[in-house]
Order: C-alpha cells, then structure tokens, then sequence
C-alpha cells in the first residue's frame, strides 16, 4: 500500500490488474521454502530496477523513499534464506516443517517506519 501511497500522492493514476495465481506445485516438503526465497529475490529485482530508473533520472526522492524497501526487502531474502538453511539442517523430518512453522507464526508483525 506504501507505494500506491506514494504514487498517488505525487499525482500518478493507478489501475490495478488481476494477478494470476501462482504457477507453483509443490511435490516436496521444502518447495514452498524454495518458492518464497525465489519470490522474496524476484521482488527485490522488481525493486533494484524501480530504483536504477529513478537514479538515471535523478530523481532524488523516489531514491529516498525506496531506500526503505531495499532495507526491508534485505531483510525478506535472508528471513527466507534462514528457513531454507534450517530446514536443509533438520534433513527430510516433517517435524522440521512443524518448527519452521512455529518459529514463522511466532513472528511479531511491526508496521512499516515509512512517513509518507
């Protein structure tokens, strides 16, 4: 929403369009780990490309503004990373997915520092 946000308040129009669902199948217990490290990097890509646009036209602003989403999203890809790692330590135990679990819903949601 923090986008949406921003652009509306610098006076873009905004159409949202239909998002597909996802293609993924999982066969193994530790795809979905895969599957949201894969999607945690491709927003960060998504993101690293907003910012060198903004860069080549020097807009200040937006740079500043999507400083805050690279943090976050640095942080994204190693939470993700972690659970990949911790899972491939417990080995094939489906009791290694309950802890994983676990540990994730334990996860206090904080609310994002950005003023706009």
């Amino acid at each position: 929403m923090l986008l949406l946000q921003y652009l509306q308040n610098n006076g873009e129009h905004i159409t949202l369009e239909q998002v597909d669902k996802p293609d993924k199948i999982c066969t193994a217990l530790k795809d979905p780990l895969d599957f949201a490290l894969e999607h945690e990097r491709y927003v960060t890509s998504l993101i690293n490309t907003i910012y060198d646009a903004a860069h080549q036209v020097k807009d200040y602003r937006t740079m500043q503004f999507l400083d805050w989403f690279v943090k976050e999203q640095g942080e994204e890809e190693k939470n993700a990373e972690d659970m990949v790692k911790k899972f491939e330590l417990f080995g094939s135990d489906p009791k290694s997915l309950y802890m994983l679990d676990a540990e994730m819903a334990g996860r206090a949601y904080s609310a994002p520092s950005l003023v706009l």
